[in-house]
Formats: structure tokens, C-alpha cells, sequence
């Protein structure tokens, strides 16, 4: 990956404590590091939600791709609906 290197840019803070990076990063996510007095990292960034970061584990990625794996070999149909549902209720 290529570093990209821009001369530096004057921004002004606003009275409001906000400064615009740009229309690109709208929406965007982003780190920010305060390294020192006045010195500031900002870094854009994907936040996962706590109650998601189990998609994200060995095991879990894994189980995923497998399935997904399954179901690109397996595409979805309901040419069993009726018999399942017929099967379904007789049970009851």
C-alpha cells in the first residue's frame, strides 16, 4: 500500500470546536489521537458494535464462509413449500 503525502493545509476550528476534512470523509468514522499538546492523529476507521464482534472471530468467519459456500452451491426454492407446510400442520 502507497502512503499518500499532501502538503499540509490550513484549516480554522470553528467557534463551534469543528473542523471539515472534507465531503469525502462525510458519514466516515474516525480516531482521534491527541499525541500532544496541540498535535492530533486523525484516522478514519470501521467501528464493530460489541453485540457484532463475534462475526469477526476465527470460528465464527469460518462457519460463515462454509455456509455461504453452501448456499452458492445450493440456491434458494420453494418447490417444497407446499409439501413442508402440509407436513407441518398435520402435526398439530
Amino acid at each position: 500500500m502507497q502512503a499518500l503525502v499532501s502538503t499540509p493545509t490550513v484549516k480554522v476550528i470553528g467557534a463551534n470546536g469543528q473542523i471539515s476534512l472534507g465531503k469525502q470523509y462525510a458519514g466516515r468514522q474516525v480516531l482521534v489521537e491527541e499525541q500532544e499538546s496541540g498535535v492530533w492523529l486523525i484516522r478514519t476507521a470501521t467501528v464493530i458494535p460489541d453485540n457484532e464482534r463475534w462475526l469477526h472471530e476465527t470460528q465464527a468467519a469460518s462457519d460463515l464462509a462454509q455456509a455461504l459456500a453452501w448456499s452458492a452451491k445450493h440456491p434458494a426454492s420453494d418447490s417444497q413449500t407446499n409439501s413442508l407446510l402440509a407436513t407441518a400442520t398435520q402435526g398439530k
